[in-house]
């Protein structure tokens, strides 16, 4: 969402998407996975590697804060010259399937990607009941904590904006919905509902 527009990222403050640094010496010092890994994970990890890729080793990863717990997997290694990583994660559902009918949740993730109103990561997907994506040093994330004091936080709001409409409008009979239930909100309906959000998701810290 950023990369290509680079007065986006000049208006955030940042010169450059940088790499992040020692991103592979981190990686490569995690421990080998020596017990066997959950049934089928090295058949789908086998899937997403560069065809012709045998010199790999697999390792377990943990990362952000929005998944944790769940199996992660990475099978990394050296091929054509530079380095080569795919990770997989366990799939898994929604908190608000605890709201639907036993027997009736629905895993989303892959409708979404597929119908996703832009340009898809080749390399995300699901497989087997497996989350599948690359990584490397160039395609973390921005946090806002290290971006510098003098900044444009609408440019990266905006940008974050956009990609959640990517999800919601590739749903096509949604699209009059979501127009019609904006067209009845009054301007500051967005700013009220993010303090609405804040005020509970603090007092259910709190609590």
């Amino acid at each position: 969402m950023l990369a290509e527009r680079d007065h986006f990222v000049e208006k955030l403050g940042v010169k450059a998407i940088k790499p992040a640094p020692g991103f592979w010496d981190n990686l490569d010092r995690l421990p080998v996975l020596r017990t066997d890994p959950p049934a089928g994970s090295r058949q789908v990890l086998r899937k997403i590697l560069p065809e012709g890729m045998r010199d790999y080793k697999i390792v377990r990863r943990r990362a952000g804060t929005g998944s944790l717990g769940q199996e992660r997997l990475v099978a990394m290694g050296q091929f054509d010259g530079g380095w080569v990583a795919r990770e997989i994660k366990a799939a898994r559902h929604s908190v608000s399937a605890m709201f639907e009918q036993r027997g009736r949740a629905r895993f989303y993730y892959r409708e979404a990607l597929d119908t996703a109103v832009r340009s898809r990561d080749p390399f995300q997907n699901v497989r087997e009941g497996w989350i599948t994506r690359r990584l490397s040093p160039d395609s973390n994330p921005i946090e806002i904590v290290d971006l510098p004091k003098e900044r444009d936080e609408e440019k990266l709001l905006a940008a974050m904006g956009s990609e959640i409409a990517n999800i919601h409008l590739g749903r096509r009979r949604q699209r009059p919905r979501i127009l019609k239930d904006l067209q009845g909100r009054n301007a500051n309906w967005l700013e009220s509902a993010a303090r609405g959000m804040a005020k509970v998701m603090l007092d259910e810290r709190r609590a």
